[in-house]
């Protein structure tokens, strides 16, 4: 009995230690809103989408980078190329 309450434990600590990086590194990705240009940096781990009335809708102009700095930065530089109006 010993035996199997050990190797429960054991499976559950490796479990935990494999499910944590993949919950504990949120991404971000620059977005670009079609009728003001406004590029703004969003988090995919947010529970709801950016939402979108009438003719506001954005495009995803960015690939997923892994922190907001990251993210922030990528808009900046978008902005410098003149892809973003703010």
């Amino acid at each position: 009995m010993r035996r199997v309450l050990a190797l429960c434990a054991v499976a559950g600590i490796a479990s935990s230690v494999f499910a944590v990086p993949a919950s504990a590194a949120p991404s971000y990705y620059v977005i670009r809103w079609d009728n003001t240009g406004i590029c703004q940096v969003w988090n995919e781990e947010l529970k709801y989408k950016p939402f979108q009335w009438g003719v506001s809708t954005y495009k995803v102009v960015s690939k997923p980078v892994p922190t907001f700095q990251a993210a922030s930065d990528l808009q900046i530089k978008m902005r410098a190329e003149r892809r973003c109006t703010l």
